[in-house]
């Protein structure tokens, strides 16, 4: 007599297994698809508007496609840039009149006026400090939000705050809501890509400030480093491209027999961030490769400037450009440490002391490449589409912190916004006679990124994703889009 068949080895499927388990191949045909694609978007059902088979799914008509965003973290000083408060000049020295919340540090001096001169540019008249002389020249593209606010104090929750809408960890960055609403233009690079150059690191909160959170892990952040050889250390080929395809098909089809038995996302993102991988070992040093580029552009941009962090941050501006021409959908930029006088590595525009030397250090290493990025925008005819944000976590204090410095102030900042149908030459709200609070048409972060996503076409109380039992947003449940800064 044979023994009988042990159910362990052979177990018997009912009808709705079997069905459950074949009917998944036909998503996998879906995505063999949508990776073959020039263009592939993350959201269904956001489609009044689709035009062809290589146009994302949006909600409206957008008048951007990219975004860069110009991070300056450590708190740029309002009252130093963008916002001029002769009030500050006029009761120098004196105490505070107005009440004073506890600061970070809690070393509150009295009345300290701005150690830069502000003048009025182009036909707006828009003030802009002597720190940016070349950003100032280009005042009529620029909508300078006054009246911005945080409800934090401390750099990593504010960090966190302004990237992700939230003051901790665990939750999608903006770029990465931005690949997940819209997908990327070119297969070949990520849809969010932070650059760094010259020794940056990210800035307080870690490279959690880049995640993809709770969403598909094909659009966390992609750190490349602009100055280095290669770029992105772990894509480097150990295997040669023939064995490379090989294994890479053999783990494919490994997590697809895996995906048949089990509907998970995350396998399906590896599958998508190995093939990315793949083709970045090929793409990313040829985006990186600026020797097509003309020397009169590289001395547009500062490439040759000998302050060695200038240089590098041009570099990164410089790229960003190419980057959007190569279809990345959002790039961040990256500030570094500026000598001494400038805050730490992580924050390098934080001076409690020093601020005069310490601002006028770094203003000097964006301030030229940032003017560069949006006149070669222009030159090529990417402005319009390319959505331009300067922004910082928080502000810094009218008062003084010690003899020359200036304690953080989330209470009322400046940040500005220029390119993909921003109205130039505008300044929105308003903070107080000294610059302490917002006191006309407050902002928030959600204010902010809900028109970012509205720019490129997007409804940001519709750009959601199901986690932990709700639809989670960028937005979270707060958001208006600043219609009065639109063209």
């Amino acid at each position: 007599m044979k023994p009988p068949i042990s159910p362990l080895l052979h177990p018997q499927i009912s009808r709705r297994q079997m069905l459950s388990g074949t009917s998944t191949g036909f998503g996998l045909l879906a995505l063999r698809a949508l990776m073959a694609d020039h263009c592939y978007g993350a959201i269904d059902g956001l489609n009044e508007y689709q035009d062809g088979t290589e146009t994302p799914k949006l909600h409206h008509r957008p008048t951007a496609k990219n975004v860069i965003f110009c991070y300056m973290s450590g708190g740029v000083s309002h009252v130093d840039s963008f916002d001029p408060k002769p009030r500050l000049k006029k009761d120098h020295g004196k105490p505070m009149p107005l009440k004073i919340e506890r600061t970070q540090f809690n070393q509150n001096g009295n009345v300290m006026a701005s150690p830069f001169d502000f003048k009025q540019w182009g036909e707006s008249g828009l003030p802009v400090s002597s720190m940016f002389p070349e950003i100032g020249k280009l005042a009529d593209d620029l909508a300078v939000v006054r009246s911005m606010t945080s409800a934090v104090n401390e750099h990593a929750q504010g960090n966190y705050a302004m990237h992700t809408g939230f003051p901790f960890m665990g939750h999608p960055s903006a770029g990465a809501w931005c690949s997940y609403g819209l997908g990327t233009e070119n297969k070949t690079l990520p849809g969010f890509v932070v650059l760094q150059s010259g020794g940056a690191v990210p800035p307080h909160g870690g490279i959690g400030l880049f995640s993809n959170g709770f969403i598909p892990a094909q659009h966390q952040g992609s750190i490349i480093q602009a100055d280095k050889t290669p770029a992105v250390g772990n894509i480097s080929p150990l295997l040669g491209q023939a064995s490379q395809r090989k294994h890479l098909d053999l783990i494919r089809q490994l997590d697809e027999s895996f995906l048949s038995q089990v509907d998970n996302s995350d396998v399906t993102a590896a599958v998508v961030n190995y093939e990315t991988a793949f083709r970045m070992q090929t793409a990313v040093p040829e985006i990186c490769d600026l020797s097509g580029e003309t020397e009169v552009t590289k001395e547009m941009y500062g490439l040759n400037d000998k302050e060695p962090t200038k240089a590098a941050y041009a570099r990164q501006a410089l790229l960003a450009r190419r980057m959007i021409e190569s279809g990345v959908r959002f790039v961040e930029l990256s500030c570094m440490t500026k000598g001494i006088g400038a805050g730490g590595a992580a924050n390098p525009w934080d001076q409690h002391g020093a601020l005069a030397k310490g601002h006028a250090a770094m203003a000097y290493q964006v301030d030229q490449p940032i003017a560069a990025l949006i006149k070669d925008l222009k030159q090529r005819g990417l402005f319009d589409e390319t959505l331009i944000i300067w922004a910082g976590e928080f502000g810094r204090t009218p008062f003084s912190q010690g003899a020359n410095g200036r304690d953080h102030n989330p209470f009322g900042f400046s940040i500005w916004m220029a390119g993909g149908g921003i109205k130039g030459g505008t300044a929105y709200g308003a903070t107080d006679e000294f610059g302490y609070r917002a006191i006309e048409k407050p902002c928030t972060v959600y204010d902010l990124w809900a028109t970012v996503l509205h720019q490129l076409g997007l409804n940001h109380e519709r750009l959601t994703y199901r986690y932990a039992g709700r639809d989670v947003r960028l937005t979270d449940v707060h958001g208006n889009v600043l219609k009065e800064i639109l063209s």
